[in-house]
Formats: structure tokens, sequence, C-alpha cells
């Protein structure tokens, strides 16, 4: 069955209509929980950052690794928080956290446009390719920002063909009869289906696909 590929392009799209969502923010809004999760909404970013940086630097040496991550170093800034590279100055405040997601985001965005695509590197999900780092980035982005909007009170509905294209390449599972929107929340276990329970445990499939 024939399918869209993930591009680097979409990845910037889904990056940029996040940053205009978070920008509309209220300041002080960024300590409340974020959704579901058990960390704060500037934590959220910063762990949404990190994910695009770590997917960059992944593809990024000469020869990647295919059974374990690049060594960066990574702390929790609190018991409970998230295991991070990429932390934001709290001074910046929040226009400097979002300069971080989108600086991360450009990062993965460049290194999916000018990695090769028989590239294989590394992922707990399965060794991937290019797009399939593009389609966790934008996996990624798409539901922590629906996170991020439920703790700050914001609107968030991405483009149904975004969904569609990362459900294809990441969750072959994921029913195909309902919106590509909420059954992307259904696969990353964030809500309920039609004849579907909210999933306990997830995963996708980040192996390359024909």
């Amino acid at each position: 069955m024939s399918r869209s590929p993930v591009t680097a392009d979409d990845l910037d799209r889904a990056v940029q209509l996040s940053l205009a969502t978070l920008r509309e923010a209220p300041p002080g809004a960024w300590e409340g929980k974020a959704g579901s999760l058990e960390w704060d909404c500037w934590e959220t970013v910063e762990h949404l950052s990190d994910d695009l940086f770590a997917y960059a630097a992944q593809i990024g040496p000469r020869k990647p690794p295919l059974d374990t991550h690049v060594p960066f170093a990574w702390e929790r800034r609190r018991p409970g928080g998230p295991a991070n590279t990429i932390h934001a100055d709290r001074t910046a405040g929040p226009d400097g956290l979002l300069q971080v997601l989108d600086a991360s985001g450009a990062l993965l965005v460049a290194m999916v446009r000018t990695t090769p695509p028989e590239v294989r590197a590394h992922h707990v999900f399965g060794v991937s390719d290019p797009e399939g780092f593009a389609a966790m980035g934008i996996v990624e982005t798409l539901v922590h920002t629906h996170d991020l909007a439920e703790g700050l009170g914001l609107a968030w509905d991405p483009p149904g063909d975004l969904c569609s294209r990362v459900l294809a390449r990441l969750f072959p599972d994921a029913p195909g009869s309902s919106d590509p929107w909420p059954t992307l929340l259904w696969a990353t276990g964030r809500a309920e289906l039609p004849e579907h329970a909210r999933r306990t445990t997830w995963r996708w499939y980040g192996e390359p696909r024909a």
C-alpha cells in the first residue's frame, strides 16, 4: 500500500505551528502541569527540545551507532523531572525557552535534509533512517504540544495530513478509519477511540518502510 513520505518540510511545519501556538501562552503559566504529564510546561518544552536535538545528533556522525545512543551527558534538574541534555536558561524567560525549541527543531530539520536516505541509526523502537527520525520528531512535537496546550489553556488542532503521514510511517497498527489527529492521540496513549480503549503502554515502529 503506497504512502506519502515524511519530509524535512513536514517537520519544519510541525515545529513552526507548535511555536506559533506556544507563543500565545500567558507568561505566568509555564510552571503549571503539562496535561497528563508529571512535568511542568517549562520542563516539557525542554524535553521536546531535547528530543529534537537528540534525533539530530543520532544521525550526525559519519558512522551513526546502531546499538546505542550518542553518549551526550544528561541530568534531571529535580527528582521526577525529564532527563535532558538540553536545558533552557531560566533567566531568558519564555521567549528564550521557545528559542531553544526553535533551534533544536532547526537542527533536526537540517540533518534530515542533508543526511543520505540510506543512513541508519539506533533508536530504542527500531534502527531507523532520516525519514523515520523526521517522523519521530513530528510525533514528539504534535503530542507534546497537545500536553502543553492543555496545561497552558491553548487550542491545538494540528493538520490531518501531518498526522496521517506519521501514523503511516510509525504506527502500522493504528486504526485507519478514524480521523488522523484523534488516532495519533490514541496511538500515543492520550485518548480513547470508538471501540479502542485508551492505551496504557505504547510504542512506534521506526524501521524503514518501502
